[in-house]
C-alpha cells in the first residue's frame, strides 16, 4: 500500500508527526548525508571537489589532455573511434575493460583543490587538531569541511611533490582520460588514437578505419595536446606515458623482465663468486704443489748426501 503514497499524502501526514513531542528533531540536527561543510555541499563546485578527489584517491592511471574548444560533435567522434580502439585492445577474459576508460572535460580549478587535498590533507591529522567542529559521529573532517578548509588555504605544495610537477600542465582547457587499472596495452590501443606518433604509436589507417580520417575527428585531434599523466602516484610526461605504453606483454611482460634481470644478476653474482673461489682454490693448489716438489727435491738430494 506504501508504493502508492504520494507527496500530497506525505505532505498530510506531516503535521500529524510534527504534533508528537518524541518524533520532533532537534534544532540543530544535521542530516549524516549532508554534514557541515566550508562549501555550500548543493553547488556544483563542491560535488566536483568530491567527485575529483575520490577519482584520483581510486584510479590508478590518468592522461592529461590540453584541448582548444572542441565541439560536441568532435568529443562525440573522438569517443567513438577511442571506444573502437579500446574494444579491439581487450583480450579476451581480460580483467579490465575497454568500456571502464573514460575521456572526460575537468574543471580546472576544482581539479587543482582535489588535486591538493587527495596528496596532502590527511583526516587522521585534523581530528588530532584542537577546535575541530564536531557532528553526531565524531569530528568532521571530510572533504568539504572547515577543517580541510583551512588546512589547504594557504598549504605550500613542496617543489618535489606530484602536485607541483603537474600542477602547470593544467591550466586551461584540459581533458583527462581516467582508466581503472594500470593497462599497457589498452594505454597504447588510446594513445594510436589521442596522440599517435610512429613507430610504436601509428595511427590507423584509412583502409582499416576509415571513421578516424572523418573531418570532426581529424579537427578534434588537431585541437588535442598530451601532456602527461599520473600513474600510482607519480608524475610522467609524454615521454614516461609512452614508455610505459610501449611495455610488451603489458604487466607481465614487465614482470617477466623483472625476473629476467633479477636472474641475470644473480647468475652473475654466482659466476663472480665462483670464479672467485676457483681462483683461490687454484693458487692453494699450485702452492701446494709447489711445496709437495719442493719437498720431494730435498728428500732426494738428502739420500743422495747419504749415499755418497
Amino acid at each position: 500500500m506504501a508504493r502508492y503514497l504520494t507527496t500530497s499524502t506525505a505532505r498530510l501526514a506531516a503535521p500529524a508527526a510534527s504534533s508528537h513531542p518524541s518524533l520532533r528533531l532537534p534544532a540543530d540536527y544535521v542530516p549524516p548525508t549532508k554534514p557541515p561543510s566550508a562549501r555550500p555541499p548543493e553547488t556544483r563546485k563542491s560535488q566536483l571537489i568530491r567527485t575529483y578527489t575520490s577519482l584520483l584517491r581510486t584510479t590508478p592511471l590518468i592522461l592529461f589532455f590540453q584541448h582548444s574548444n572542441l565541439t560536441a560533435d568532435e568529443w562525440s567522434a573522438l569517443r567513438r573511434e577511442l571506444n573502437a580502439s579500446l574494444a579491439a585492445a581487450t583480450p579476451e577474459g581480460s580483467a579490465v575493460d575497454g568500456r571502464d576508460v573514460h575521456l572526460q572535460v575537468l574543471r580546472t580549478r576544482m581539479f587543482n583543490v582535489a588535486l591538493k587535498l587527495a596528496e596532502f590533507y590527511d583526516p587522521e591529522v585534523a581530528k588530532a587538531k584542537p577546535g575541530v567542529q564536531t557532528g553526531t559521529r565524531g569530528p568532521l573532517v571530510h572533504d568539504l569541511s572547515t577543517a580541510a578548509y583551512e588546512a589547504m588555504k594557504n598549504f605550500e605544495a613542496p617543489e618535489d611533490s606530484a602536485y607541483a610537477q603537474i600542477s602547470p600542465l593544467l591550466c586551461g582547457p584540459t581533458a583527462a582520460l581516467v582508466f581503472p587499472a594500470v593497462s599497457p596495452a589498452h594505454l597504447a590501443a588510446a594513445l594510436k588514437i589521442l596522440s599517435p606518433s610512429p613507430p610504436k604509436f601509428p595511427a590507423p589507417t584509412r583502409k582499416k578505419n576509415p571513421g578516424y580520417y572523418e573531418p570532426q575527428c581529424q579537427s578534434a585531434l588537431q585541437k588535442l595536446l598530451l601532456v602527461g599523466g599520473r600513474i600510482e602516484g607519480d608524475v610522467f610526461d609524454v615521454e614516461g606515458v609512452k614508455w610505459v605504453g610501449g611495455i610488451e606483454g603489458g604487466l607481465d611482460g614487465l614482470r617477466a623482465q623483472l625476473v629476467y634481470l633479477l636472474q641475470s644478476a644473480g647468475l652473475g653474482l654466482t659466476t663472480a663468486l665462483e670464479g672467485g673461489s676457483k681462483s683461490l682454490w687454484l693458487t692453494l693448489e699450485g702452492r701446494r704443489t709447489q711445496l709437495e716438489d719442493e719437498g720431494k727435491e730435498g728428500e732426494k738430494r738428502t739420500e743422495e748426501t747419504k749415499s755418497e
